[in-house]
């Protein structure tokens, strides 16, 4: 068994693989406040309930964009695991040709769902991830990471309007039963679910009017599932891509 880890500014996504399966998974806050202890506590109540020994792992590789979790995420694995992460970053072979500018400016959880997105769905296409921020990349013909575009997440701009508008209250799930709303809470619902769906649909359109029409679109993200629900833009949504990318890295760099 090996595990694997996607560290974003919200969530932590976590994943034990038996070979080719992803066996166990779980979603667990990120929070810069906790303690290396805190944080080993956890994984070990998660592993328990899932009947998993730690022992029995043996690899661990990171993708991280939460610089100061980094140093407490590797004392708990090199602790609690026996083991010291590899983390995606300089040094870790990916197999993935990236024509960023600046490649090192490439997030990591970007990296990983670029290879799943060329192993399981082919190329060219384009990622959509809808997390802290939503992120749009596209992947040329290739199987080279050409680029993107970021935009704040759904999450994100709710917590932003709800604290920067007196009147509006913060919410916590984004259906809304019309686009025109009848109350406060139904209109917020509205305009972000719709909003992200047209969004969507002008980025997507936007990018195959600069790279060409046959694009596939992955989406991937706790929110993936509804919005796909709202638009015809996104071809697929897989859950677990990040997941399924740090696993195919893994692999490539188990015996290094």
């Amino acid at each position: 068994m090996n595990l694997v880890m996607d560290v974003g500014n919200t969530k932590i996504a976590i994943g034990v693989y038996e070979e080719e399966e992803l066996i166990s998974h779980w979603t667990i806050e990120t929070n810069v406040g906790k303690t290396t202890d805190e944080y080993m506590a956890l994984f070990h109540q998660l592993l328990q309930l899932k009947e998993l020994d730690a022992h029995e792992m043996q690899g661990i590789l990171i993708s991280s964009v939460v610089p100061q979790l980094d140093q407490r995420i590797t004392q708990v694995c090199q602790t609690y695991f026996k083991l010291t992460p590899m983390f995606v970053g300089p040094g870790i072979k990916t197999g993935l040709n990236i024509l960023y500018d600046n490649p090192k400016e490439v997030g990591a959880d970007r990296i990983a769902n670029a290879v799943a997105g060329i192993a399981y769905y082919g190329a060219p296409l384009i990622i959509i991830d809808f997390g802290t921020a939503t992120t749009f990349c596209y992947i040329t013909q290739n199987n080279q990471y050409a680029g993107g575009a970021i935009a704040p997440g759904m999450s994100l701009s709710m917590e932003a309007l709800s604290q920067h508008a007196a009147k509006l209250p913060g919410i916590d799930t984004f259906k809304a039963p019309n686009v025109i709303a009848k109350n406060t809470v139904h209109a917020m619902q509205s305009g972000f679910l719709y909003g992200m769906a047209g969004q969507v649909e002008g980025m997507v359109s936007r990018i195959k009017d600069e790279m060409g029409p046959d694009l596939k679109v992955v989406a991937t993200g706790e929110l993936a599932a509804l919005v796909r629900k709202e638009t015809a833009a996104i071809t697929m949504v897989d859950e677990w891509l990040t997941l399924k990318g740090l696993q195919l890295i893994y692999k490539k760099n188990r015996n290094t």
